[in-house]
């Protein structure tokens, strides 16, 4: 069988599709314990080593991200599957950062893909960090169909987009991260990301996405999975990449070349050492430009320009190092002089529309 002794810790509350999934796995050769909702499926965990998760996102009193991140706590080795019913790209993303090695979409049509899907996970689990670099991006089919539908589609790239972005104030347990991106159409070109590595690491990024159409909705996916990726394996150990900018860009680079989708991208990228103040600072690109701000105002980062993110003849990133004092933020803005001013004037709204204003923005840590 093809899943012979296979372990499978399986949580839906559906109970037909439950069962409909727990019988066909049974029939590989799997050993499938069920659970109707998150809290189940959190008790049977703490039972019982499994070799994989299979979850729903969307169930009664603990949903499947809650319960995935309480999983990773406990053991953060554990590959998971995600099935998502809600097409909402953000609840699959952040899965993805939490540990999830793949998802799917329902209606499952063939349950043969439920198979490959756990068989694909345990193989990546199994590989060494050299291997897992030519395996670990995003499911390469799901975005691709996912692609060719916010082609198409700009009132679907448009929600799609809009689930990926967080609210403008985001408060993490050391530091604060606020932000304004304005458009002036319906799909913004720039996007801006940040999250907790480990207890002592924050990283944020700030990317302008090329082309300037529909495609830039499906490039902030791609941008994020891509650095989903590397935070997995820094919380299973294998790779500390995602705290190094110079070697993070140059991944970033690899891996949008090797897609074949004809994005580039300007970005900083930035790790803060939140028990130094430290901060290491990446640019790619030269539509982007870091700042310091204190009293006195902004004062530019030197960094120089460099090639943007996917191109076959990219060069290197240029980087930087900076203590960052007390009452000092960290900026990534624009270089339009409207977007400065709202910077100093504290004008953090998000991502907004706005037809009178240049498109672009800014982000600002505090610590």
């Amino acid at each position: 069988m093809a899943l012979n002794d296979v372990s499978i810790l399986w949580v839906e509350d559906d109970p037909v599709f439950r069962q409909i999934v727990a019988t066909f796995l049974s029939g590989r050769g799997a050993q499938v314990v069920q659970a109707g909702d998150g809290e189940q499926g959190l008790i049977h965990f703490k039972q019982q080593r499994f070799d994989i998760i299979l979850a729903d996102l969307s169930m009664p009193k603990l949903g499947g991200l809650d319960m995935l991140k309480e999983m990773s706590k406990l053991e953060p080795l554990v590959p998971s599957i995600v099935i998502s019913g809600n097409n909402v790209m953000a609840d699959v993303v952040e899965a993805l950062r939490i540990g999830a090695c793949d998802y799917l979409v329902k209606p499952v049509a063939d349950l043969f893909i439920i198979e490959q899907a756990i068989q694909q996970g345990l193989q990546r689990h199994q590989l060494d960090d050299i291997s897992q670099t030519d395996l670990d991006s995003l499911s390469h089919q799901e975005l691709s169909d996912n692609l060719t539908i916010l082609e198409q589609s700009v009132e679907a790239a448009k929600q799609v987009q809009q689930q990926l972005f967080p609210a403008s104030n985001i408060s993490y347990p050391a530091a604060k991260v606020d932000y304004s991106l304005f458009k002036s159409s319906d799909i913004s070109s720039y996007f801006i990301d940040s999250t907790m590595v480990g207890s002592d690491y924050l990283i944020m990024y700030m990317a302008h996405l090329y082309p300037e159409d529909n495609r830039a909705a499906f490039a902030c996916v791609l941008l994020r999975s891509f650095v989903n990726q590397k935070l997995k394996s820094y919380r299973s150990g294998q790779s500390k990449t995602i705290i190094d900018p110079f070697n993070m860009l140059s991944y970033l680079n690899e891996r949008l070349v090797k897609s074949g989708l004809d994005i580039t991208v300007d970005i900083v990228y930035i790790a803060i050492e939140l028990t130094r103040y430290r901060a290491a600072i990446a640019q790619a690109g030269k539509g982007l430009r870091c700042y310091l701000r204190n009293d006195e105002g902004l004062s530019p980062l030197a960094l120089s320009d460099s090639l943007q993110l996917g191109l076959l003849d990219w060069g290197k990133p240029s980087v930087q190092f900076r203590t960052i004092l007390p009452q000092e933020q960290l900026c990534i803005a624009t270089n339009e002089t409207e977007h400065k001013q709202l910077l100093l004037d504290n004008q953090f709204k998000g991502l907004a529309y706005n037809s009178h204003l240049p498109a672009g923005g800014f982000i600002q840590l505090s610590l």
